[in-house]
Formats: structure tokens, sequence, C-alpha cells
């Protein structure tokens, strides 16, 4: 029998949802998406990279949920969402589906913190011009992505030619090689390329969980779009209030991204680079990845001078975190 697809213990396993709800997308494509924490709370929607699922944001969850409500959604093709055909693999799809479920799972009048991790992030970018995200979001969260140039500027490979690191990342990311069981070699190459030196073993093994569960067709397809990304025009649209959150030891996305996306956002609220972390910052920092989405609900969500249902005041003072803020 098959391990899940996920870790079914600790910090880093999913907590149960208060409730679950199928979405359907513009192109009649099924979404499973999730809600978590009281009714009524001020909202945070989240979205998920690349060959990730809802189980990637579990330890942001779990701090989240406890004043907030948090929706989650697998992108199509991942965890419980189906696969679609090739053809309806796109940036006008993320946008589609994010769209579809800010309608499906806020209520009328409701706004949200909308967040992305990798290929989430790109999502809240595609979607930047629609104007339910406009009416819909009220501030975001971009984490460890970027607009263009992923292929040429990774560094899984650190080849010194240009030319080489692009044709070796475009290799990598159309591959549709099976990843196989979760090893003590496939943790190692998961480590190396997307996470910091300093990831635990808990934290390894949750991001492994995961990955490779990903279907390899479906990991192939998002690989297409994501080697021929271009969204900067889009990001300059994105006219919400932005936050940016990187890992400086990112491979997939180098920390250039984060900057050059801060130079584009038309009302950036900062860069927070978070030392020696590598890609898959929700995992390997969720209390900063977590305390930035706090503070962007607290600014542009809930009322000054207010505390949000469910949290005693004293639960926001929170030890200083030692990371720079560009």
């Amino acid at each position: 029998m098959s391990r899940p697809g996920h870790v079914t213990s600790g910090r880093y396993a999913p907590p149960v949802p208060r409730t679950t709800t199928a979405v359907t997308s513009a192109d009649g494509s099924r979404l499973y998406a999730e809600i978590h924490g009281p009714d009524g709370a001020p909202a945070v929607v989240l979205a998920h990279g690349w060959t990730c699922s809802t189980a990637f944001w579990a330890p942001v969850v779990r701090d989240l949920a406890a004043d907030h409500k948090v929706v989650l959604y697998d992108q199509r093709g991942h965890g419980r969402s189906p696969a679609v055909r090739a053809a309806a693999h796109s940036t006008r799809a993320l946008a589609d589906d994010l769209v579809a479920v800010l309608e499906a799972t806020l209520e009328t009048g409701e706004r949200a913190v909308v967040g992305g991790h990798s290929m989430g992030g790109m999502t809240i970018m595609a979607a930047a011009g629609r104007p339910e995200l406009r009416s819909r979001a009220a501030a975001a969260l971009l984490c460890s992505t970027g607009s263009s140039e992923l292929a040429a500027e990774s560094r899984v490979f650190p080849l010194r030619s240009p030319q080489g690191r692009r044709r070796a990342h475009r290799l990598l990311l159309h591959s549709r090689a099976p990843l196989g069981p979760v090893s003590p070699v496939t943790r190692w190459a998961l480590r190396y390329a997307t996470m910091g030196a300093g990831a635990t073993r808990e934290q390894i093994e949750a991001c492994a969980r995961i990955v490779h569960a990903c279907p390899t067709g479906v990991r192939a397809h998002w690989g297409r779009v994501l080697a021929g990304l271009e969204l900067t025009g889009e990001v300059a649209r994105l006219e919400l209030p932005t936050a940016v959150v990187s890992g400086t030891a990112d491979r997939l996305t180098p920390v250039a991204h984060a900057r050059r996306l801060a130079s584009v956002l038309p009302d950036c609220r900062g860069v927070t680079e978070l030392p020696g972390l590598g890609h898959m910052t929700p995992i390997e920092d969720p209390d900063a990845v977590g305390g930035r989405l706090r503070e962007l609900v607290r600014d542009h969500l809930t009322t000054p001078g207010t505390t949000p249902r469910g949290r005693r005041p004293e639960q926001d003072e929170r030890p200083e975190k030692k990371e720079k803020t560009a």
C-alpha cells in the first residue's frame, strides 16, 4: 500500500478542514477546495505551487486558522483536483481558477488577503487584471515566485553559460521522469533543489511526500507553462497592496526575482528576504510567512484597534524575527 501524499502527524500534517467544497472553473474544470477556521473571521485565500497541494500550507494554516477563515484549493491536476486535457494548462486557466475559488468560498461582499507560493504567486499575477480579483482581494502576498525568465535564472544547475542553464532548466521543467518512492537519494535531491541547508528532516519529508504525489503528466504540463512564463505586464497591473517573501538560498526562483517584482509592483509593501532559506519558505519558515499574512490582514482587512475574532491581544506579542526587509 502506497503512503499518502503528505505526512500524517506533527506540525506539517494537514489539519482537518471545517468544510470542503467542489468549485467549477470557467472551462468546467473541477477544483477541490477546503475552508478552515471560524466563520466570520478575516479571510485568507492561499494558492500552492507547482507539484504541491493544499497539504503544503499545513503549518501556516495551523497558525492562521485559530482566528482567520483560511481557504485552500488544489490547482488543477494537483492533489484532489482532477487532471485536465493538455490544452487546459495556461496562466489564463490559473487566473480563472483563482477567481472561481474566490467567488465560491467568500460570502457576498467579503474580501480576503490572497497569498500564493511559487506557481500560486504566478496565479495571483495572472489574475491581476480581473475585476473579480480587485473586488475580492484586499491585499496579496507573493512568496518564492517570479514573473518571467525562470529557466534562465534558476540555479539548480549552476552552469556558467546562460544558454546552458536555460536548456538544462527547460529539460527539468518539461521532464516526465517518474520520481519514484521517497528515499534517501530523492530526499537529498529535493532538499538540494528546493530547500535551504538548514531544512530539518521533518520539513524535507513533508515536502518530499507532497512533491512525489504529483502525477508526472501534470508536472510536465505545468512545467511547460512555467518554462515559457511571461507575466511582467500583469505584475504592473496588480494594484493591490502586495508584500513579497523570498529565501536567499532559493535555487528555483532566486531572490533576484523578488527584487524585480518589487520594482514593478504598483503598491509593493516590502520584500522580506529570509536568510539561508530555499524555495519552500511556507514549510521552511511558516512563522515568517504566516506573520506577513497576518500583517496584511491587520493593515487591510481589520479595523485599527480591534483584534480578529478568537485571538487574544497578548498573542500578538511575538518575538521579533531576524529577517532582512529590503
